[in-house]
């Protein structure tokens, strides 16, 4: 098959890197893709923005399958343009992809399913947003509406937080994505990625695992789109995927078939485990970024056919094999970043520590010139690696990291610590 996939991040790498290993593939293309993908797919200059351009492609390529990345594309209806084109495609199509797309939809049918979720109001202007804060008080949590790249999400510890996070919103901080805004209360408990692969009425969970959003150690600092991640997340024991399959997953996918919009790829569900049980804290409508990195190191199946089946509705008798050894990646990112950064610094030593047994390493953000790689985004590398254990899988990995020279770099050094706590049996 000739297959082609769209986007430039680590997550692509990881896709890249496990659907190159599939023996049904004849020719893979990534677009845009970056240094690393370079290495298991012809990149391709096209903007994925432009469906036309991507169309045309798939046209002159004689594409059979197209595998979409990243949130943006979902949300501009890439899907249902390559579908009424004729290809065939994995990820879902815009009305199904509003689960991510717009935080107040998932909420109400939440609301309407009976889904477990914080209790929220849904706002349009400043002024009543502010008034309902006062009322509820803090901790609480303010949301962008719409898509803003992972960061317009604000955990406000003081009311003055909150109030700034509405205004910096309204005022259009984050352009389209804070035009309405949705105010919710703050949950206590871990937080999880829960990961199913669904083909409009059927749902086939993938390995569990946790991320790290906060910009540096003790969960620290502003969110990030993932500073980290590790897999298997250890509080989401058998009981509780379950629970998260029964009251959240099959949920969702019966209400949007009923709604006509069948939702199709990867369902992406960011669950706080809490003294009352799993609830849904928000929904992505495609993989994690970083989690993907640590889910495809673990997966044993070729993952083609399941992309297949999540598209053509045939995941009812479906299943994929795991290795049992556990996967944590650190990212290393620009420093200044989620805020401002600069581009273009130099990364050596990137062989030396791919030498370390179990690691690998996914690129997110990097370009190559003249025979050197070069750091050209704010989260850059994803320094991964596997491990009998999670602590073994954590020391792999920074080992890996002490190898490379990038003074303009920085990471976090606690990466799994709260599943390491777990193993241990410290929690």
């Amino acid at each position: 098959m000739n297959i082609l996939l769209l986007g430039s991040g680590g997550r692509e790498h990881a896709l890249a890197w496990k659907i190159a290993a599939s023996p049904l593939v004849t020719k893979l293309w990534c677009a845009p893709g970056n240094a690393g993908i370079a290495r298991e797919a012809e990149c391709v200059a096209l903007d994925i923005a432009d469906h036309a351009a991507v169309i045309g492609f798939c046209r002159t390529h004689a594409v059979d399958f197209v595998v979409v990345g990243p949130d943006a594309p979902i949300a501009a209806g890439i899907v249902d343009d390559l579908n009424a084109a004729g290809f065939k495609a994995f990820g879902p199509t815009r009305a199904a992809g509003r689960l991510e797309s717009s935080k107040s939809f998932t909420k109400a049918l939440c609301r309407a399913n009976n889904i477990p979720t914080a209790a929220y109001e849904h706002f349009t202007d400043a002024a009543a947003a502010k008034a309902f804060i006062r009322n509820m008080g803090a901790p609480i949590v303010v949301k962008a509406d719409g898509l803003a790249a992972g960061k317009g999400v604000v955990v406000a510890m003081t009311l003055d937080e909150a109030l700034a996070a509405v205004d910096m919103m309204f005022g259009g901080g984050l352009g389209r994505a804070g035009a309405e805004v949705v105010v919710e209360e703050f949950l206590r408990g871990e937080e999880a990625s829960f990961f199913a692969l669904c083909d409009g009425e059927h749902a086939l969970p993938l390995a569990t695992a946790q991320d790290h959003k906060r910009a540096f150690d003790g969960d620290s600092g502003p969110n990030t789109g993932g500073m980290g991640a590790v897999s298997p997340a250890p509080v989401l024991t058998e009981a509780v995927c379950a629970r998260v399959m029964d009251e959240m997953i099959m949920p969702t996918l019966r209400a949007l078939k009923a709604m006509g919009t069948p939702y199709k790829g990867v369902l992406y569900a960011g669950v706080m485990v809490t003294a009352d049980g799993p609830k849904l804290v928000e929904y992505n409508a495609r993989f994690g970024d970083p989690e993907c990195q640590v889910q495809m190191l673990r997966m044993m199946s070729d993952i083609l056919p399941a992309l297949l089946a999540s598209a053509d509705g045939q995941l009812k008798n479906f299943s994929l094999r795991w290795f049992d050894d556990a996967a944590l990646t650190v990212i290393m990112a620009t420093k200044g970043y989620p805020g401002a950064y600069g581009k273009g610094s130099v990364i050596e030593g990137l062989e030396d520590a791919a030498k370390i047994e179990g690691v690998e390493i996914f690129h997110a953000g990097t370009v190559a010139k003249d025979g050197k790689i070069l750091a050209s985004g704010g989260r850059v590398l994803n320094i991964c690696a596997t491990g009998k254990t999670i602590t073994e899988a954590q020391r792999r990995a920074y080992e890996a990291v002490d190898r490379i020279r990038w003074p303009e770099g920085f990471c976090r050094r606690d990466i799994g610590r709260q599943a390491i706590a777990r193993e241990a049996g410290g929690a």
